[in-house]
């Protein structure tokens, strides 16, 4: 069931929530990011742990994988939205968003910027009162789309592989 239709006249993208099938569709997005090469590749995929991933996801009601599809119907776009209640902010619900991508050929024309106004959206129609999201540091493109769309720089973030 379409979330809704964004972009330009001629190029409408659906927004809907993903399925197991498109799974292959979202790891093709994420493999082509030169950051994410490394990690996600669809060459030499462990379908099974992208698949384990996808039905953690699909049954927490506190996630949401969202993919933008062409008229055609392939995975054209995705990202992540997770809704995150704490005891911080007066017991504020955030919204996390992650993995924003959109195939290399569609890019500039609007339709990241038209999904994170939807996912914006989607966080005031739930209640949330705070949006956030992370950016590596390299992505100076990306930092700069963010404070387009609003967002400002405001925490240093830290990570802990294990």
């Amino acid at each position: 069931m379409p979330l809704t239709t964004i972009g330009p006249d001629g190029e409408a993208i659906t927004l809907r929530r993903a399925v197991a099938a498109d799974v292959h569709g979202i790891v093709a997005l994420l493999a082509a990011d030169r950051l994410r090469a490394a990690v996600e590749s669809t060459a030499e995929i462990d379908r099974a742990g992208y698949e384990r991933a996808f039905h953690a996801i699909d049954n927490d009601p506190a996630h949401l994988l969202v993919v933008g599809t062409d008229a055609g119907g392939a995975v054209v776009a995705t990202m992540q939205l997770t809704f995150l209640p704490g005891l911080a902010r007066a017991g504020a619900t955030r919204l996390q968003i992650e993995a924003v991508r959109v195939h290399s050929d569609l890019r500039g024309r609007g339709i990241g910027g038209a999904m994170i106004e939807w996912a914006v959206d989607e966080g005031r129609r739930r209640g949330v009162t705070l949006v956030q999201l992370t950016s590596d540091r390299s992505r100076t493109e990306a930092h700069r789309f963010y404070e387009r769309l609003g967002f400002e720089q405001s925490h240093t973030g830290f990570k802990l592989a294990l």
